[in-house]
């Protein structure tokens, strides 16, 4: 069954003042998919120093997203895989972590506005902008 993996950038629209990014994130959620500690870690960074919530605030909205869809352990594999990638690719380690934790969830999509629209990597795995206007 294809998976869907998100990246931190999708996540962080369910608290947004965009109705409409937000609805479509909701809507993406809703369907199902998984996520790595490595988005929590993020979320965690963004909440607290960006967003300015409190740590009870943050970890109501990281129990949100947890109970929305697995989180999954990032491994010395998922590393290596990551590092691979980097090297391969041109990839920031970040992204090239969030690529490998989805390759071996086994998802078939990454949803991302930070990493470039369309972008495959091997057979499997498609990076999709979940904000940009269909061509």
């Amino acid at each position: 069954m294809p998976r869907s993996f998100f990246d931190t950038s999708v996540l962080l629209h369910v608290a947004s003042a965009d109705a409409a990014k937000a609805e479509r994130v909701e809507k993406l959620i809703a369907a199902g998919g998984a996520i790595s500690v490595q988005v929590l870690n993020e979320i965690t960074h963004v909440a607290r120093r960006t967003m300015g919530l409190s740590w009870v605030e943050t970890r109501a909205f990281l129990s949100t997203i947890q109970a929305l869809m697995p989180a999954r352990p990032v491994t010395v594999e998922i590393h290596e895989t990551g590092i691979a990638l980097a090297e391969r690719h041109g990839l920031s380690t970040a992204d090239a972590m969030i690529i490998a934790s989805a390759l071996h969830a086994n998802c078939d999509t990454v949803w991302s506005e930070d990493m470039q629209d369309g972008m495959k990597i091997g057979k499997q795995l498609r990076v999709i902008n979940p904000f940009k206007k269909a061509r």
